[in-house]
């Protein structure tokens, strides 16, 4: 079976591209969407490996030629992700994990509504903001921009509902033998019986990462960003 969309998203500090790398290591077969941004590249980046950086012009003429399968404006920058990679993946028989936020992610679904997404909760909201503010000191940035990085963070998490999985990313190694599982889990049950040695502990573990099952682990998350959590875990309100 190949051809399989992942979707991971997750606020910015959470690990999520910690998590990706590890995956990558451990599960082949697996390509990596590289999406398009029209802001400068920071630090270290290289075009080509964190993003491709283009005007944007460029950008809107690409829009233009319906060559997103998702975009969005985010905070005055563009950001999408090229077409090209799923029917690129489709062709050399491997899935592509698309790292996109909840906007894209929407965009994304409602055009391939088999696709599988993963929500990635940092451990709490004081972790999340003491991660955003040491990466601040290597992008110099602003603290008004770490402010809003948080505020945003919050308004993320409130979408965690619109995924099949959650992930919880409080250890490293379990946290990436989990997304691991779940990647396996979906790859096996879509080629179907009979199912491969060991196929049954893959399954139990993704399941406990299933939104339904993940709810009582995920609480104490959602009650540090200030979200009020029914007794089910389903936020106030859904």
């Amino acid at each position: 079976m190949s051809g399989i969309l992942y979707i991971i998203s997750a606020p910015s500090g959470s690990g999520k591209s910690t998590l990706v790398y590890e995956l990558r290591k451990r599960v082949p077969n697996l390509e990596f969407s590289v999406s398009y941004t029209t802001r400068a590249p920071r630090g270290s980046e290289k075009d080509g490996h964190e993003y491709y950086f283009v005007s944007r012009d460029k950008f809107e003429e690409m829009i233009k030629e319906d060559q997103f399968l998702e975009y969005a404006d985010v905070f005055g920058n563009y950001y999408g992700t090229a077409r090209r990679f799923l029917t690129d993946a489709k062709e050399t028989g491997k899935d592509l994990l698309l790292d996109i936020d909840v906007q894209g992610a929407r965009q994304v679904c409602s055009k391939i509504p088999d696709a599988v997404g993963i929500f990635v909760l940092p451990p709490d909201k004081p972790t999340l903001e003491a991660r955003l503010r040491n990466r601040s000191i290597a992008e110099n940035v602003k603290p008004e921009v770490i402010q809003r990085r948080l505020e945003t963070a919050t308004k993320e998490i409130e979408n965690y509902g619109n995924y099949g999985y959650i992930l919880l990313n409080d250890r490293l190694e379990q946290a990436v033998e989990e997304l691991r599982a779940i990647v396996l889990s979906e790859r096996i049950k879509r080629a179907g019986p009979p199912f491969p040695s060991g196929a049954s502990d893959v399954f139990a573990i993704a399941e406990r990462c299933r939104q339904a099952n993940a709810q009582e682990r995920i609480k104490p998350v959602l009650r540090s960003f200030g979200q009020r959590v029914s007794g089910s875990g389903a936020l106030m309100g859904e």
